[in-house]
Parts: structure tokens; C-alpha cells; sequence
């Protein structure tokens, strides 16, 4: 071969970072463009749960199976993203006994591990589960981190050669003579905001082929070149709550509906979910009442949640594809199944081809099968290695380490950060300087928070995504300052307020439509730190409407006052991450 094709790569989601990786690791010149951080889209909005299978098991048994094999596939190549929590399907009294048996014969025919737990035994693994629960079945759900392993799988892209631009949004697709060759792209000017690459401005970027691996985006993309992607965007709707209700993934054995699981992630619970169909991936309507509802109905199965902190809400939108021939009314009809697009042969466009439908679970399933049809394409012969080739991080790493003496840390905060670096631990936390906790609800030290900045630059975001700062239980409340000063040796005064300001604006999002009770004080508190405190709302200090603190001074000691009913919050924006 002697010139490496070209390809360049729409998405910065797990699916494509996914190919991008796939791709340089097969020996292609490979460029992907993302129009946010990695995991601005579908990624970055999960539940975090790594399927087993099981809540396909009965209907879409097909995606229940590519669900087992990737999820043994993932827990070896990427073991600091993964946390093997087990999960169990459980059982109400009004729940059908006929669905109950269907889902263990399911799990059986697609080769899940699953067992029968009486009620009894199910509390014994989680205390907190409601006491009328008659029975489960336990299988291997799982917790993984999608902000990690994206970011891992970005990383050995470009350890393999790729080029990843964050911050850059393609604007158009270049169409000629019938065939698709090439892209163009805004990149955004700011400092600091791309993994690896060019500076602010417009580029185009020719290409011998394109990957659209836009998720939900991707009939936009489509669009450009005048291709129809019957891309279906369903909402769903996701509540994080203050600590771990539970340590097990705990589903409702039931037929497909909202509110029906619950997964320990990281320090936090989140709920989930709904399913409802919206016309656009970004404009979509919020309701107040979904995370009510999720609450009061998920409280069913573990009753403790109607007394949680929610720490915040936040919105994602699943990118299921349906064939033009098929045409279900309802989305949760609709497979979870991925699809190729082959454009020249579908639509006699060539030089781009679509991936769609799916799940985070079988992202790197989708990234194989799609590289495979490029190598086809060039006529290379090379075989796919991500299922065997770990992940950076998870190299030779197989059981946490006591960094307690070795780093001079606290035992429970070397235990996060080797849950998190993996084995790139020892690189990163052998500092010589001094290495206190910037954030203390999610136990991030100084050295961590270094290492993100010399990945990612002055963006906060980008650090949040490396790192979990600011992403526990004050939401940013106590950490975003100290985020912001370890800026100030490399970066200008103007350019750490911006990161500083923009980092509590994303904060900001998810919090707002969850701003009851306890909730309530919390964000007065974050108010009081950085709006007051720190002028962060750049408020001059003879301002002729002084802030009304009386007012949000709706913690519990004033539920007599609100009455039960009392209006919980307006929603005005939907969080963009998952945590």
C-alpha cells in the first residue's frame, strides 16, 4: 500500500472513537471530528449500565445476545471503566408470573447467566429493596463509566495515529460528481478544547472515506449529502440521587416501560428511564413531571428513594433506526439492533457510510463490523484487535493497589484513583510535588487533575469528563475554584475565568430542574460560594436587588409551610452529561 486511505470520521461518541481507534489500529489515516467534548451526544447522556442481555432477553433477543458477548468482551479490555455490580430482576406481586418465566427462558436461550433468588435472598444482597418483593433473577449487569472509556478509546486512536478534533462541527458534507469526498468544519477558537490537532477556524477535510457515526445526528449528517437516515431520536429521561440506594443494578421484571431500573454508578445512583420520540436530537420538550414520576414510581422497588437527595436530572436521546419497510407506531418496538448504511450501494452515493441504531454496550461490535466493510472497500486485509488488545489503562491491571504509603494518600482516595487511572495509576500519582484533594465528593487528587490539563487544555469540561471532579454530590459547589486555579501557571487570567464560568454553567444544567427540598439549599449554598463570595454572576456590589436568600430556604424544616404538594422546580434546560 503506498499511501495509508484516509478517513475521516463524524462522531465523538463511544461508537466513534470506537471506529477511529479500530481504524488506526488497522493501519488507516484517520481523522474524527466531534461538534462538543467527546461525549457531547447520546454517550455522554447514559444510564451507565453494561447489559447483560436481560432486558432484551424476551423482546429483541438478537441485541440480547451481542449484549453478553460484548459485556464479557468490555469487562477484560476495558476493567478501570467496568464495575461488575451484578444486577437482578425482581419481581412484584403484580407483576406477571407468565413474564417472569419468559424472561428466564429468554436469558437461557440468548446464554446469559441467570438464577432464580427468592425475595428473601434478594434483600440479603440489598437491604434497601421493598418487602414485598416475591422473588428475581440474577444476571451480570454491570456499571461502566462512558466519559472513561470513551476518553480511553480516543487516546489509543491517537497513540495509533489518529487525529482527534473536539470543539468542531461540520457544516457541510463536499459532494462531487456524485460522490461523497470530503467535510467542512468550524472549529471553535477557544484554547484548550481539542485532544489533539488544529486551532480555531474553518478546515476542510478531504477524505477518501466518511464514517457518519453521528448517533441521533445522524440523519443531519445524511442531510448534507442529500441522504435520507431514517434515524428515530427517542427521549429518555434519567435522575441522579445523592449515594448509592443500591450496590446491584436492580430492574422491574415487566414488559418494556418507564421507570424500571435503578444502577449504582460510581458514588451515585441513577434512575431511569423513559421512552418517547422526539422530532430533535437537541430540541425536545422537558417535563417537570417525568422526574417525579420516576421517583414516585421507582420508590415501588426501593422505598428508601422517596427520601433521597436528587442531585440532579438530565435528558438523553437514544438514536434507534428503523428499516423504511418496517414502520412500528411505538419506539419501544423498535430493535436495538445496529445497522450498517452502505450509501453506495443504497442510495448509488459513495464515499460515506452510516452506522446506526444500537447500544453504548455493543459500541465496539458496531466499530468492528464497520471498519471490517472499510477495509473491504481498500482491499486491506487486517484483522480487528480491539477485543483483545486492553485499553490504555487497563493494561495488566487486574486488582486495585494500596497506594496509601506509596503516595502518602488516604486509603480511600487512592482506591478512586486506581479505580480510575487503571494501571496508568503509578504514572500519574508518583508526583514529586505536593498532591492534596481537589474534590473531595469524588476524591480526585491534584496529580489527576494535572494529568487531564495536559490532555485536554484550560477546558474544565474536558477535565470534568477525565476525571469525575466536580460531578459528585456538591455538583461543582466546592471544587470548581480549585479546578480553576490549577490553570493559573498556564494559562492567563481572562482564559481560567471563562473555563471557570463555563464549568458551573454545565453544572448548572442539570441541577435546575431538581431544585426541591434538600436540593434546594445545595444550590443556595453553590450560589452563596461563587456568585456571592466569588462574584462569579459579576454582580456590582451596589446593586439595588439584593439576592432573596429567604427564598430558597426550602429545605425540609419548611414542608409544613410548602405543603406536600408544593411546585418542585421550573425545567428550563436539560443537562448535557450523565452525572
Amino acid at each position: 500500500m503506498e499511501s495509508k486511505p484516509h478517513i475521516a470520521v463524524i462522531g465523538g461518541g463511544s461508537t466513534g472513537t470506537g471506529v477511529a481507534r479500530d481504524l488506526a489500529m488497522r493501519g488507516f489515516d484517520v481523522t474524527l471530528v466531534e461538534q462538543g467534548n467527546l461525549t457531547h451526544g447520546t454517550t455522554g447522556r447514559m444510564h451507565g449500565l453494561l447489559h447483560s442481555g436481560g432486558r432484551y432477553a424476551v423482546s429483541d433477543q438478537a441485541s440480547a445476545t451481542e449484549c453478553i458477548e460484548e459485556n464479557r468482551v468490555l469487562r477484560d479490555i476495558a476493567s478501570h471503566c467496568v464495575e461488575m455490580t451484578g444486577g437482578m430482576f425482581v419481581k412484584r406481586p403484580e407483576d406477571s408470573e407468565e413474564y417472569f418465566q419468559k424472561k428466564l427462558d429468554g436469558c437461557e436461550a440468548c446464554g446469559i447467566p441467570a438464577e432464580v433468588i427468592s425475595g428473601r435472598e434478594a434483600r440479603a444482597r440489598e437491604p434497601h429493596l421493598a418487602g414485598d418483593i416475591d422473588k428475581a433473577i440474577s444476571v451480570p449487569d454491570g456499571a461502566v463509566d462512558p466519559f472513561r472509556l470513551v476518553v480511553a478509546n480516543a487516546a489509543s486512536a491517537v497513540e495509533h495515529g489518529a487525529r482527534i478534533e473536539t470543539h468542531s462541527e461540520v457544516t457541510d458534507l463536499i459532494v462531487e460528481d456524485g460522490e461523497t469526498v470530503g467535510l467542512e468544519v468550524e472549529h471553535d477558537s477557544g484554547p484548550g478544547v481539542r485532544v489533539h490537532g488544529t486551532a480555531g477556524g474553518t478546515e476542510e477535510i478531504r477524505a477518501d472515506h466518511i464514517v457518519n457515526a453521528t448517533g441521533a445526528w445522524a440523519g443531519r449528517i445524511g442531510d448534507m449529502a442529500g441522504l435520507d437516515v431514517e434515524v428515530r431520536p427517542s427521549k429518555g429521561v434519567m435522575t441522579i440521587m445523592n449515594v448509592r440506594q443500591v450496590d446491584t443494578v436492580v430492574n422491574r421484571c415487566r414488559p418494556k416501560g418507564d421507570a424500571d431500573i435503578v444502577v449504582p454508578h460510581e458514588t451515585t445512583a441513577i434512575l431511569g428511564t423513559t421512552d418517547e420520540e422526539v422530532d430533535d436530537p437537541e430540541d425536545y420538550p422537558e417535563e417537570q413531571w417525568e422526574v417525579d414520576a420516576m421517583i414516585e414510581t421507582l420508590s415501588e422497588l426501593v422505598p428508601i428513594l422517596e427520601e433521597a437527595r436528587t442531585i440532579r436530572s438530565f435528558w438523553g436521546v437514544r438514536p434507534l433506526y428503523e428499516p423504511p419497510d418496517v414502520g412500528s407506531e411505538d419506539p419501544t418496538d423498535i430493535t436495538r439492533d445496529f445497522f450498517l448504511l452502505d450509501h453506495e450501494e443504497r442510495d448509488d452515493v459513495p464515499g460515506m457510510t452510516s452506522i446506526v441504531g444500537g447500544k453504548f454496550t455493543t459500541y465496539r461490535m458496531m466499530a468492528e463490523d464497520i471498519t471490517d466493510h472499510v477495509c473491504d472497500l481498500f482491499g486491506i486485509d487486517a484483522e480487528c484487535r480491539t477485543a483483545d488488545v486492553s485499553l490504555p489503562g487497563s493494561e495488566d491491571f487486574s486488582v486495585l493497589r494500596d497506594y496509601m504509603d506509596e503516595f502518602g494518600l488516604r486509603s480511600p482516595i487512592g482506591r478512586r484513583s486506581v479505580e480510575r487511572l487503571g494501571s496508568r495509576a503509578e504514572e500519574v500519582l508518583d508526583t514529586d510535588g505536593p498532591n492534596p484533594t481537589i474534590c473531595g465528593c469524588e476524591a480526585v487528587t491534584r496529580a489527576e487533575v494535572q494529568d487531564a490539563i495536559d490532555q485536554s487544555g484550560s477546558d474544565l469540561n474536558a477535565v470534568r469528563i477525565r476525571t469525575r471532579a466536580s460531578m459528585g454530590n456538591c455538583q461543582g459547589g466546592f471544587c470548581a475554584h480549585r479546578l480553576a486555579s490549577e490553570l493559573q501557571d498556564s494559562y492567563d487570567e481572562p482564559t481560567v475565568r471563562a473555563a471557570w464560568d463555563e464549568l458551573l454553567q454545565e453544572r448548572w444544567k442539570g441541577q435546575r430542574h431538581a431544585l426541591w427540598g434538600e436540593q434546594l439549599s445545595q444550590a443556595m449554598l453553590n450560589y452563596a460560594l461563587h456568585a456571592t463570595t466569588q462574584n462569579r454572576d459579576h454582580d456590582p456590589a451596589d446593586s439595588e436587588e439584593p439576592v432573596d436568600f429567604a427564598a430558597f430556604d426550602q429545605g425540609r424544616g419548611s414542608e409544613a409551610e410548602a405543603g406536600p404538594d408544593a411546585d418542585r422546580g421550573v425545567v428550563t434546560d436539560g443537562g448535557r452529561d450523565g452525572d
